[in-house]
């Protein structure tokens, strides 16, 4: 960890809030984007975000240092994420509900035509809806993967599980989506590949 995180930190334990108050702004953004990416809506993520930082907040006397602060916000971010999706019913994605979801894996150029841009949101809303066949670690993996491009030992790191299981993990995910997707094989003439 930093020295100027460990410093913040060390006042944030000794309650000067305006160090916890520059943690939470250099943070705050990554909280809210990988609550996004995980639940596929707008609320939900701000209801992510705000537990977040009240568990951040209650717990920050426990954070030893042994990882960078941002690989324990996704930690907590991702616990965060699961309980919630263990609450509530199944969370239903919609690229509908989520501003510039569909650039997170499908973007068409800046200099797409409508169609292309309709077609960049069609394909999203279905890898979005596939998803949600993921089981709430898969999509754990598959969002910090994909979507955040951490590396699997940082993944690791922040499930708390071995890199040889996110990779496992991540392999089942990649599977699923695969066979959630398999519509595209035909639509692209790729059905002769498996």
């Amino acid at each position: 960890m930093e020295t100027d995180e460990r410093v913040l930190v060390e006042k944030a334990r000794n309650g000067d809030m305006s160090a916890f108050q520059e943690i939470v702004e250099r943070h705050q953004k990554q909280i809210y984007y990988l609550s996004l990416d995980f639940t596929g809506n707008h609320h939900d993520a701000e209801d992510v975000l705000q537990e977040v930082l009240i568990k951040a907040h209650r717990s920050l006397k426990t954070f030893r240092g042994n990882s960078r602060l941002s690989t324990w916000f996704h930690r907590i971010t991702i616990n965060t994420c699961i309980d919630l999706t263990r609450r509530a019913s199944p969370l239903i994605t919609s690229s509908e509900d989520v501003p510039g979801c569909c650039e997170r894996l499908v973007e068409p150029s800046p200099n797409s035509n409508p169609e292309e841009r309709t077609e960049a949101e069609r394909i999203q809303t279905h890898i979005d809806e596939a998803l949600q066949h993921l089981t709430p670690l898969e999509r754990s993996v598959f969002v910090l993967r994909t979507y955040h491009q951490l590396p699997v030992k940082e993944a690791a790191q922040i499930l708390g599980r071995s890199e040889g299981t996110v990779k496992n993990m991540l392999w089942r995910a990649l599977r699923k989506l695969q066979k959630e997707l398999s519509f595209y094989r035909k639509e692209f003439g790729l059905e002769t590949f498996k």
